[in-house]
């Protein structure tokens, strides 16, 4: 089961992060929402394979720690989604059906 395709309307924004919303539910450190609006990745579906960080060819996501969480001690984070150019390699080779690319 992947990323929730509808997940801006099913899911409160609760706040931001490195510059991108975060929807909920967030409970440290076992539920870490979803990071982004154009470049969603679910942290409660991350596991940290990492496929999606050298498939974007201009280097939007990055590393973030997340110690304690069930999943992984660390996530993909769309730390600069504004410069998605739309090319959809993170979602076509994230693993767990993680990542959701959408067009402004």
């Amino acid at each position: 089961m992947g990323i929730d395709p509808d997940f801006k309307k099913n899911r409160q924004k609760v706040g931001t992060h490195s510059g991108h919303d975060v929807y909920g539910p967030v409970e440290s450190p076992n539920k870490l929402g979803i990071h982004g609006s154009v470049v969603a990745i679910d942290w409660d579906i991350c596991n940290a394979d990492g496929s999606c960080i050298p498939a974007c060819p201009v280097s939007l996501i990055e590393w973030n720690d997340t110690p304690g969480n069930p999943v992984s001690a660390r996530k993909a984070d769309p730390a600069r989604e504004g410069d998605c150019i739309f090319c959809m390699a993170c979602q076509n080779v994230c693993p767990v059906q993680a990542i959701k690319v959408t067009a402004p």
